[in-house]
């Protein structure tokens, strides 16, 4: 009998879960068993490493990234307010993906670096024919950031900026205004 295939996607899920609670190294093979629910038996079946586990973090959030431009680019409001708009963190898959292979990164893994790479070059290329220059680009970029980064700061402790939706469409316009040709 096979097993099924969200059995997978379960490991994977708390995978992240450890290593975004705990970091890379609480992330052990028993720690992802007993948040999947799962035997140890039952992880090594999809996956015989921890190396496994973070390749398969790691592929899975360049998918969903994947998607993730791909919904930017058909926005009807544009891709640049679309891609500011997403970097507002909502707890979403890509989110939960993001933080864990910056954790992961953080601990000097490399695949993990260089897949955070592609995923901002990812979302420059859906950006990029949307402004008039590399500098435009740019400060797209550093705002989504900015966005990105104080968000994640009203998570925790510390008090972000917090932006209800006339200021977040007027920060949107002033930014396409300034990037536009």
């Amino acid at each position: 009998m096979s097993r099924p295939p969200r059995a997978r996607e379960t490991v994977l899920d708390a995978f992240e879960q450890v290593v975004r609670s705990d970091g890379e190294r609480g992330a052990t093979m028993d720690a992802v068993a007993r948040v999947a629910g799962v035997s140890k038996g039952g992880l090594l079946y999809h996956f015989a490493s921890k190396d496994a586990l973070e390749n398969g973090v790691i592929e899975r959030m360049e998918e969903r990234a994947v998607l993730d431009v791909e919904q930017i680019v058909a926005a009807s409001d544009g891709p640049v307010a679309a891609f500011m708009r997403s970097s507002i963190m909502t707890d979403s898959p890509l989110d939960r993906s993001i933080i864990a292979v910056s954790r992961l990164a953080q601990n000097g893994h490399p695949l993990a670096t260089d897949a955070l790479r592609r995923v901002r070059d990812m979302w420059e290329g859906a950006i990029r024919p949307h402004v008039r220059d590399e500098s435009a680009l740019q400060l797209v970029m550093l705002v989504s950031d900015g966005l990105y980064f104080n968000n994640a700061l009203t998570v925790g402790a510390l008090p972000g900026p917090k932006f209800d939706e006339p200021e977040l469409a007027a920060l949107i316009a002033l930014v396409e205004h300034s990037t536009h040709a």
